[in-house]
């Protein structure tokens, strides 16, 4: 698993003529981690934990989940319980709709696995409840790594990541169940995370590295002399590495959000300004007549760019109208966007119903599905017209600039 000495599989842990996924680490202080690594959409790994847990008896039990994942698990997704005004409102739609694109590809391998995705960490807790041991969760909190990995992209990386999520749903997932094994290999998880590393280095950085560096201190800090810690394979060699540092790695820093730079602060007003200085310059040098036409076409290009994106999203004519209306001028204030004034009239036209949220796990599983579920096109018509006011500006500019 590693060349470090501290590290040796685990003779006693690996059932008969099966490849074992679970190695030893010596913590010191008479203590000893034995880490398992598995995935997550995997029943042999279900059966590996179950059989690790009762052989080897542990005093803790560590999984890779902070508790927000874990209750959600263990409770099932609380849709229903779901403010979306207050998503809209408080500028989280990306990053909601980004959480049910995650969730639409696990669920669509579990299901044809017939495996519940997490069942490998629901296993895990339920063996640390059966065998009376402590239950550590171990991983930093999912709103904390997403929002670091959206902050840590550039605007075309964002696009990037964006697109590969949206196409997601156009492909058939193919795993079965050798192939997710097959994953588990060691050649094969350095592979996937090499591939990772080039697409999105900063993804890496954040959603492996960083949370390896996090899992190691949380292992560390752990409590009782044997400690069973369940985690994804991807993450079982980067957290070898840190297991051995001195002193152990501090997860606070890890723990915060960047904060935004002047540059990050003012880039936003850059086209805005840039936008008034054009109509400005109409009115100034080319006389009023000109300046009003300048006008016109900042208004037009919008609206239309706009009135795209909520048609594309199925939006209620209500809201597509309230889009393309605030468009020309929620895109020269950065503190609003056209897309929230539409996903606001969307809900108070044509508001989900339970049924709709209910619903919300099947929606995910189709294209067709996800286009149509009332609740998933709110946050599509935030998005979409959002994105149709960003191209509007971007296409504006030019015209204003030759007018």
């Amino acid at each position: 698993m590693s060349s470090d000495p501290t590290l040796s599989p685990s003779a006693s842990a690996a059932p008969p003529a099966e490849e074992s996924h679970l190695s030893e680490v010596a913590l010191g202080g008479g203590r000893t981690l034995y880490l398992l690594g598995t995935a997550h959409v995997s029943a042999a790994s279900v059966a590996e934990i179950r059989d690790a847990a009762d052989r080897l008896a542990p005093d803790t039990v560590a999984i890779e989940l902070c508790p927000a994942r874990y209750e959600g698990m263990k409770q099932g997704a609380k849709w229903k319980e779901t403010d979306l005004f207050r998503v809209v409102r408080e500028k989280k739609t990306a990053f909601f709709l980004s959480q049910l694109l995650l969730q639409s590809f696990y669920r669509r391998i579990g299901k044809k696995l017939d495996v519940q995705p997490g069942a490998d960490m629901l296993a895990a807790s339920e063996a640390a409840d059966r065998l009376g041991a402590n239950l550590v969760l171990a991983d930093r909190s999912i709103a904390v790594t997403l929002k670091r990995a959206w902050a840590a992209l550039s605007f075309w990386g964002k696009c990037k990541l964006a697109w590969m999520l949206f196409s997601s749903l156009f492909e058939e997932e193919t795993a079965d169940e050798a192939t997710v094994e097959d994953l588990k290999k060691q050649d094969n998880i350095a592979s996937a995370i090499e591939e990772l590393g080039r697409a999105f280095p900063a993804i890496k950085r954040v959603l492996i590295d960083e949370r390896d560096e996090y899992l190691a201190a949380k292992l560390l800090a752990a409590p009782g002399k044997r400690i069973l810690a369940v985690v994804g394979a991807g993450h079982v060699p980067g957290i070898v590495r840190h297991l051995p540092r001195t002193p152990a790695p501090d997860p606070a820093p890890l723990e915060t959000l960047p904060g935004r730079t002047w540059t990050g602060r003012l880039l936003p007003w850059l086209l805005p300004a840039v936008v008034v200085a054009l109509i400005g310059w109409s009115f100034w040098a080319k006389g009023f007549s000109r300046g009003i036409d300048s006008l016109w076409i900042w208004c037009a290009v919008n609206i239309v760019c706009s009135t795209v994106g909520g048609i594309a999203a199925f939006g209620h004519p209500l809201a597509i109208l309230a889009g393309a209306l605030a468009s020309p001028v929620t895109s020269l204030n950065p503190a609003i966007a056209a897309g929230w004034v539409a996903g606001l009239v969307q809900l108070w036209a044509k508001k989900p119903t339970v049924g709709d949220f209910e619903r919300l796990p099947e929606s995910l599983e189709t294209l067709k599905g996800f286009w149509t579920n009332p609740v998933i096109r709110v946050l599509l018509v935030v998005v979409l017209v959002n994105l149709g006011s960003t191209l509007g500006t971007l296409f504006a500019i030019p015209f204003l600039a030759a007018h």
